[in-house]
């Protein structure tokens, strides 16, 4: 998994609530268990109309958001369905942090074992990020882990609370996999004890 250290990017405000994981990727792109490609699929209800073209009003397809790295979105997003295509499909497009106000627990939890940092901020901040946000290519976000804070173009800076495993998971760029490899020499050594006492 990728560290997630510092993030520095143009940011695409979403101001809609409860956007839920199939809208984040439709059932459609659910046949794979390949993490990648699947950025193409990202919001593809909203993103394209009917004939397959691009909808010019979708602010993903907006040239100023093209290549967004950072998403502000409205309260509850990812709710719906636990499908982990969802974080899957944000990080193949280049996102690498969404902010709300909130999330569902299984979306919040499947970005962190993604590599995706997403971050609780107050609805007041968040209001203060979208309008960061709407300024366009010329307003960049800059989000630091290690100190947890997200800095805005004029140099303004808000603060995040985040859980100490999760920030360390990112940071390390540690998944569960990762996670238990840490702690290698702590199970080789009590399987060797096991083993002493024929438990093995």
């Amino acid at each position: 998994m990728e560290k997630f250290i510092t993030l520095e990017g143009v940011a695409a405000p979403m101001r809609i609530i409860n956007v839920d994981t199939d809208r984040i990727i439709p059932k459609q792109y659910l046949k794979t268990i390949k993490r990648s490609g699947l950025g193409k699929g990202l919001f593809s209800e909203m993103r394209y109309k009917d004939d397959g073209s691009e909808n010019p009003d979708f602010i993903l397809n907006k040239p100023a958001y093209r290549q967004s790295k950072i998403l502000v979105a409205g309260d509850n997003f990812g709710c719906g369905s636990s499908r982990e295509h969802a974080p899957w499909a944000l990080a193949d497009f280049g996102i690498r942090c969404v902010i709300s106000t909130s999330f569902a627990d299984i979306f919040f939890n499947n970005c962190a074992k993604n590599g995706i940092l997403a971050i609780v901020v107050s609805p007041e901040d968040l209001e203060k990020l979208f309008e960061d946000a709407e300024r366009g290519s010329n307003a960049t976000l800059t989000v630091d882990l290690a100190a947890q804070t997200i800095k805005g173009p004029d140099g303004g800076t808000l603060h995040f609370d985040i859980d100490e495993a999760r920030k360390h998971s990112l940071l390390n760029g540690l998944d569960e996999i990762g996670l238990t490899l840490e702690r290698g020499a702590a199970i080789s050594g009590y399987e060797a004890k096991l083993a002493e006492r024929g438990w093995a």
